[in-house]
């Protein structure tokens, strides 16, 4: 057991550097694109040095962003799989180890007495969100949220009876809110829910895991999410807030069943740096980093 933990820590690690130094590739394709479609010079001078940023963190292999963002986990546990209560603090322990090796800045601070941890853990860092399912093996998605991104975020409950005709118009408005604050361009994630805990969680997720081009298979949302992607590219904010053609990447939507009387509504941005990685470690010890 003891080997299996050592091996979940070097898987997690992993991940965690991955994610930290590159956004994910459809992220870095979709700004490639966004270069070639964008018809203002000076939003695509920017896109342009988000590029060669790019270039420069995965050849010096550094941190992609100063804002090394909240360590946050994604994971599917199998019922199977040997380790279990012993997963946060081996989880916790990669964070620890790869703030100080690659190194990152620590983003965790006591909201109490507004001290930095210096190591990116603390009460409730890293962020776990945890999913069972019948198998044997961990899978793990590492993701770090920047704060730029999340101090824009937006929630709402509205009257179900309007609540798709006001969809839009907040979703507009949040992003209008926002400007360049979550350094365009952006993905929007947009969550549907009974509650407005559980829209928030779907919206990050939506956010910050969907791949750039995904669609929601529910034909009404993947028309939503086309339509809101086109609207908010004609507000013209442009990459970092210059002007232009390219505000968002994309926008994804995802939705659980509700309460007859409630229509929560969450709004969460991620930045032009969206990252993310993915390990699946399995029980006999042997483990693989893959896309998503």
């Amino acid at each position: 057991m003891a080997d299996l933990e050592s091996v979940i820590k070097e898987a997690a690690k992993a991940i965690i550097r991955m994610a930290s130094v590159s956004p994910a590739d459809d992220v870095v394709n979709a700004l490639r694109n966004a270069v070639k479609i964008e018809v203002h010079e000076p939003s695509k001078v920017q896109l342009n040095a988000i590029l060669t940023n790019i270039e420069m963190a995965n050849k010096y292999n550094s941190a992609v962003c100063q804002d090394t963002g909240v360590p946050t986990f994604f994971i599917k546990l199998g019922d199977g799989f040997p380790v279990r209560s012993r997963l946060f603090s081996i989880l916790t322990e990669a964070v620890r180890e790869v703030t100080r090796e690659l190194p990152l800045r620590s983003n965790s601070v006591d909201p109490t007495t507004d001290r930095n941890s210096g190591d990116n853990t603390g009460i409730g860092i890293p962020v776990f969100d945890v999913e069972l399912f019948d198998g044997n093996y961990l899978e793990m998605v590492y993701t770090p949220k920047g704060g730029g991104t999340e101090l824009p975020s937006k929630a709402f409950v509205v009257p179900p009876g309007t609540a798709w005709e006001k969809l839009p118009e907040l979703v507009l408005n949040a992003v209008v809110d926002a400007g360049p604050m979550p350094c365009p361009p952006v993905i929007v994630g947009i969550g549907i829910g009974p509650s407005v805990d559980v829209a928030a969680k779907l919206a990050k997720k939506a956010a910050v895991l969907r791949p750039v081009g995904s669609r929601n298979p529910n034909e009404k949302i993947a028309k939503i999410e086309t339509a809101l992607l086109d609207a908010i590219n004609k507000l013209g904010i442009g990459a970092h807030g210059t002007g232009g053609t390219v505000t968002a990447l994309d926008v994804h939507i995802e939705y659980s069943y509700r309460h007859p009387a409630t229509f929560a509504i969450g709004i969460v941005f991620s930045c032009w740096a969206t990252r993310r990685a993915r390990a699946v470690v399995y029980p006999d010890g042997k483990y693989e980093v893959k896309p998503l």
